[in-house]
């Protein structure tokens, strides 16, 4: 019986793995998901390219070698650029506050602190609690153009429209993640508090918040860079502030004046992305999107130590808090006034029932394929522009003494890797700090209508972000193997293929696929400057007023949302 084990030892180890593993599966999956998605695109039609929109083109590019820099346009640049950080503190602000009282209703280890005799609540959850979760799915699933839309008919152009969007939104999304950070939280203190006698709640302060506070810190700087950027899109629906300035200069051709307005959209987007990874730098904070994406290392919450620089552009940031709401002037009567409360009662009377005829319907599958497609086109074009930019934006990489860099020891050599680096990081900077439905109306200049080039502008944008993440990949990858190739003397390309790529790759298409539910989201922004899918017709619907058929139209998306959430949690099960 000993002797047959043995014998049968020798075949179970020479027998291969079969080659239709999850991670091959998964590739084949997305194969077949790319060129369904070019079907849609009609990237093989004859009336995809409209030729005579180079000219335009090449107004717009070499418009960038003169902007406009006269001191009335100085002015209102400075205004506008205000007007936009403004909004977006406001905004963020309202939205932490939103988050912190809803991620503490949401989230179990509240419950397991504050209702008595319910030991295993934080493992199953009480229904007040799942209540409030499953409420948040909503309004974090709906873009923030779309609540903009919804109160400029309600309350109209005022400060407020605009606070009010981005803070809803993000205040569901942000009770998410802090309800994810609580319950992640070690319970030891807390355990150890409440058996001493403290008061439940005394014991919930003092035990779980403390070791929560630097990621909940670190998300909150997060969700202002997010904030600039959609205080900026929301400028293209009235909101004003450097969206509406940019829109209007397309609108009229005057590229001269578009050209400064970007500028200084990079410029506060940089400015912005500096001083948030100064904080993070000098507070030991986890990294921007780990935190959404659950990946914090538990050693954040240890590593916490007050610096006095750090400290000093706290207090700044909570006098920025109430200079912004000054500033922006809302009209918070606006909200309980008798007109809005009528016109809320308005919109819930001609909400009900939904639109369910036939023909919504299957117009609905339709743009719900194309609004699919068209992400699944932007995130492929996102993930390899990122991961290929990523590489000399990475500061261990091509800087000098990088592990790629080809002599340091030269001059020359220490030049050029410098200028690598910087332009790799300007390049990425200037991808996304200029938003998606900016750059789909500059595509509209030699692209026809349709998901191409909302799928291209959503695209180029996403690849700003996943290229910075990235490059934020490989610099925090552990350097001891890497640096032990290249001394037993392996090529550049060998270090990067043998590696960086394995070392870096399941982290990078974590984040694509993160992005990828995010990116779903943004597809109605690109349907408002004529890109297709479901955000041009939501849009369509909201301007006529067509309340019945927007309720549809949301549940649609809202389900598309659900469905490409599900399935990148399971793509990211495979790739783990």
């Amino acid at each position: 019986m000993l002797r047959s084990a043995e014998q049968s030892l020798p075949m179970q180890s020479n027998r291969r793995p079969s080659p239709l593993n999850r991670r091959v599966l998964t590739l084949l999956l997305f194969g077949v998901a790319f060129a369904w998605s070019l079907a849609q695109a009609s990237v093989w039609s004859r009336d995809v390219v409209n030729e005579q929109g180079w000219p335009l083109v090449w107004r717009f590019v070499s418009a960038i070698a003169r902007p406009d820099l006269s001191p009335d346009l100085l002015a209102l640049v400075l205004q506008s650029t205000l007007v936009t950080l403004a909004f977006a503190v406001c905004g963020t602000a309202l939205s932490l506050l939103i988050g912190a009282v809803v991620g503490l209703l949401s989230s179990a280890i509240c419950g397991q602190a504050l209702v008595p005799g319910r030991p295993g609540v934080a493992r199953i959850g009480t229904a007040p609690w799942l209540a409030v979760r499953a409420a948040l799915a909503v309004p974090r699933a709906i873009h923030e153009v779309i609540w903009g839309l919804f109160f400029i008919n309600i309350i109209g152009l005022d400060p407020l429209t605009a606070i009010l969007a981005i803070a809803i939104p993000f205040g569901a999304i942000t009770g998410k993640v802090f309800a994810d950070i609580l319950d992640e939280t070690p319970r030891d203190v807390l355990h150890a508090l409440q058996h001493s006698g403290a008061q439940r709640f005394t014991a919930l302060l003092y035990s779980v918040l403390p070791q929560a506070f630097p990621d909940l810190l670190s998300y909150a700087f997060y969700r202002l860079e997010c904030a600039i950027r959609s205080a900026t899109v929301l400028g293209l629906i009235g909101a004003g502030g450097l969206g509406y300035q940019i829109l209007l200069s397309l609108q009229s051709l005057r590229y001269e004046q578009m050209w400064t307005f970007l500028f200084a959209l990079i410029v506060l987007s940089g400015v912005t992305d500096l001083w948030s990874s100064f904080l993070r730098r000098r507070l030991h904070l986890a990294n921007r999107i780990d935190l959404h994406a659950q990946q914090v290392a538990p050693t954040s919450r240890a590593t916490y130590r007050p610096d006095p620089m750090a400290q000093l552009s706290l207090a700044l940031t909570a006098l920025l808090i109430p200079w912004s709401f000054w500033y922006v002037n809302a009209d918070v009567s606006k909200l309980m006034a008798p007109r809005t409360v009528q016109l809320l009662a308005g919109v819930a009377r001609d909400s009900l029932p939904p639109r369910l005829d036939a023909s919504l319907i299957a117009e609905l599958f339709r743009l719900s394929a194309q609004t699919l497609s068209m992400s699944i086109l932007a995130m492929t074009l996102a993930g390899a522009g990122g991961l290929l930019l990523a590489l000399p934006a990475a500061r261990n990489l091509v800087k000098p003494g990088g592990l790629l860099e080809s002599d340091h020891r030269r001059v020359g050599g220490t030049v050029a890797g410098t200028l690598i680096f910087g332009s790799a990081r300007s390049i990425l900077l200037v991808t996304r700090a200029i938003s998606e439905p900016i750059w789909t109306f500059i595509l509209l200049f030699v692209l026809f209508p349709g998901i191409l080039p909302g799928a291209i502008g959503l695209g180029l944008y996403n690849l700003g972000i996943l290229g910075r993440l990235m490059a934020e990949v490989t610099e925090n990858a552990d350097q001891q193997p890497l640096r032990a190739l290249a001394a037993q003397g392996a090529a550049r390309s060998q270090v990067f293929v043998y590696g960086v790529l394995p070392a870096t790759l399941p982290r990078n298409l974590l984040y694509l696929l993160y992005r990828w539910e995010v990116s779903i989201r943004a597809t109605v922004v690109v349907g408002l400057v004529g890109a297709g899918g479901l955000g041009r017709l939501l849009t369509e619907q909201l301007g006529s007023f067509d309340y019945r058929s927007v309720v549809t139209t949301l549940i649609f998306f809202v389900g598309l949302t659900f469905l490409v959430d599900m399935i990148s949690a399971a793509a990211r099960r495979a790739i783990r």
